[in-house]
């Protein structure tokens, strides 16, 4: 629990209303998200984020992959599935050449 949210339930409970308003937590919640979002992506990268998942929902919708509005299950479930395609493979191949050596001729 942050200190931010403390200080909010406090208030709150010193002011006589018992209860914290769920509204409070999930406003605070969010609040609280867009500063960890500024912290880590520049002033464009939220917005091209934003652009990047639409654009993948839409090209879902058209090619028949989405049939019905997706609730946030349906979004995990998706970010799932696109987690797994992404997921990278590394393969290492050796071409192990023939080196003609000198020392071979001596052999014979």
């Amino acid at each position: 629990c942050d200190y931010e949210s403390l200080e909010i339930l406090q208030k709150q409970f010193h002011a006589g209303r018992g209860r914290p308003d769920p509204g409070d937590a999930a406003q605070q919640e969010a609040k609280h998200r867009e500063a960890e979002m500024r912290n880590i992506l520049d002033q464009s990268a939220p917005a091209r984020l934003s652009n990047l998942a639409l654009n993948y929902l839409i090209q879902m919708a058209r090619y028949g992959q989405i049939s019905e509005k997706v609730s946030e299950q349906g979004l995990i479930e998706i970010l799932k599935k696109v987690s797994q395609q992404t997921e990278k493979t590394i393969t290492v191949k050796f071409n192990r050449r023939k080196v003609m050596d000198s020392d071979e001729d001596d052999d014979y």
